[in-house]
Formats: C-alpha cells, structure tokens, sequence
C-alpha cells in the first residue's frame, strides 16, 4: 500500500480523480455546467445525478439502488421530493419560507394551475377539436 495521495482535475478546476493514501480512488464526471453528473470509486459504488437548466438536482440514483427525484419552481424552490423507498414530501412557500403541504392540498394546487391555463388559452370550436 502506497501512501502517495494523487488528485487530479478537469479545466474547470473540477475535481476529476482523487485517490487517498489507503489507495481507494475515486472518479467523478461533469456536465458544461460543472454539475457533478457521474461519481464512482474504487469498491464498485457509483452515483448518477441529472439537473435542469437551472442546475437544480432533479434526479439522483446510486449502486446500491437508492434514487430520488425532485421538482423546482420558477424560483428554484423544491416543490416536489420522492424517493424510491416511497417517501413524497410537497412544499409551498410563503414570505420565502418552505412549508411542506400534503398530497390532497399538493393536487388541489396543481389542478387550479392547470385550470388556469385551460381558462387562458384561445377558444376553439368542437369542429376544429375534431379536425372536421
């Protein structure tokens, strides 16, 4: 066993190989956005991460099969957390403070929303619906 420690990185400065003085090395993938998007080490465990234009993390998955999604605002705030062992938390936010809200109050905030946009789209008669 070596005692030397090698780090290297990538143009951006982001870290891209480490390995310690017990010899466990660790790789790590990023996007044009410098988000770390792929990490694996050494004893075979890894990580998969996927972000939105906002390099808001919404989706992570790793080896041992634990995963969660995550949805955000126009504000970057998290609205929605689920995970694989089942677990979904909503939020709503007021006066910039997070609140979590439950799933029946979750759906009536996305079914006013989508009502919304219903109310606010042009009019269309049924023959144009049906392509007559």
């Amino acid at each position: 066993m070596s005692n030397e420690r090698i780090t290297k990185f990538n143009e951006n400065g982001k870290l891209i190989y480490h390995k310690n003085s017990d010899g466990l090395e660790k790789w790590y993938k990023h996007d044009e956005n410098n988000n770390c998007i792929y990490y694996k080490n050494s004893d075979d465990y890894e990580e998969w991460r996927k972000y939105d234009k906002n390099n808001n993390e919404i989706h992570y998955r790793n080896s041992c099969g634990n995963e969660y999604w995550r949805e955000f605002d126009e504000n970057n705030n998290m609205i929605y957390f689920k995970s694989s062992c089942g677990l979904e938390e909503w939020y709503k936010y007021k006066n910039n403070k997070s609140i979590e809200i439950t799933q029946k109050e979750f759906k009536n905030i996305k079914r006013k929303n989508e009502y919304q946009k219903m109310r606010n789209r042009p009019k269309i008669s049924r023959f144009e619906l049906m392509d007559i």
